[in-house]
């Protein structure tokens, strides 16, 4: 009934159009498991391998093709009759089968793909939703949800230097509630935008792009937002960054080009640390480059 009994992997397009990597599981009992592998715009040069095919006749080279193979030959022969309620040894088994820190050899998205698809089967075998079977039965409370709602950096051209603008409803007393303040701050933000004569055009990941007047701004703009859909920044939603800032990092400082300005690392936490004082942020994820470990340590 567990034992794995078929991987198919395929070739398949995101939501931005760049093939990737769907893996489809079936078990002995004719559970099924499938799994897309996504992919960010903006990926740190220590991640985990995503092994595109660099053929530049197809796809601009950003073809999935080895990765699928890989699945659909030296992973699947590996893995028939595995018992897919073995997700740890699974997972152990596919990063020793790689051999490589980053698995650059099979792909990560190639393994991860394979993961979440047997994952996803043997939840299906057991009856119970992906979550109750990750997360055991203790498994009751959901996260308080990070809504990208503006958009700047390698998700929109010519926005702000900073990448993510989020929304975390942490006031709200369930899931649902905070869904639809976050959805509720999403189109206020829309109209506060059309107010003040931006486009409303969306970014790679959903969230508004318009060409402000500065980084600061897009903070400004959502705070008038929380407050217009009728909720108290700080209190009911706070606001969370995400700046890729490895993609503005060269030559040891950060260029904010927006503003015409460059600031070193000392700079960019002071940055940070103003805007922490004025405005409602709980959370700055990326906000400086990877391998700056001095300004790290500020």
């Amino acid at each position: 009934m567990t034992l794995i009994e078929e991987i198919v992997a395929r070739e398949i397009l995101d939501s931005r159009g760049n093939p990737t990597v769907e893996v489809e599981v079936t078990l002995t009992g004719g559970a099924v498991g499938r799994a897309a592998v996504p992919s960010g715009a903006s990926t740190g040069v220590h991640e985990a391998v995503e092994l595109r095919d660099r053929d530049e006749g197809r796809y601009e080279g950003k073809g999935v093709l080895k990765a699928v193979n890989n699945v659909n030959t030296v992973i699947a022969d590996e893995l028939i009759g595995w018992d897919a309620l073995d997700q740890v040894g699974i997972d152990g088994f596919l990063i020793g089968l790689d051999g490589t820190p980053n698995k650059g050899r099979l792909g990560a998205n190639a393994i991860l793909g394979v993961s979440l698809a047997v994952a996803k089967a043997a939840a299906d075998v057991l009856g119970l939703p992906l979550y109750r079977y990750i997360g055991g039965v203790s498994a009751r409370t959901l996260p308080v949800p990070m809504m990208n709602i503006l958009n700047g950096g390698k998700h929109a051209v010519g926005s702000t230097d900073l990448q993510e603008f989020m929304v975390m409803p942490v006031g709200a007393e369930s899931f649902a509630e905070a869904l639809r303040w976050g959805a509720e701050t999403y189109h206020s933000l829309k109209r506060v935008l059309k107010g003040r004569g931006y486009n409303t055009n969306v970014g790679d990941e959903g969230g508004f792009a318009p060409s402000l007047g500065s980084n600061e701004e897009a903070i400004e703009v959502i705070v008038e937002a929380v407050e217009k859909a009728g909720y108290r920044p700080g209190e009911d939603i706070y606001i969370a960054l995400d700046p890729a800032a490895s993609e503005i990092y060269e030559d040891g400082q950060y260029h904010l080009k927006k503003e015409n300005r460059v600031l070193s690392g000392q700079e960019m936490v002071a940055f940070y640390e103003d805007w922490v004082s004025k405005y409602p942020i709980i959370s700055i994820e990326d906000g400086l480059a990877e391998d700056d470990w001095e300004s790290w340590k500020l």
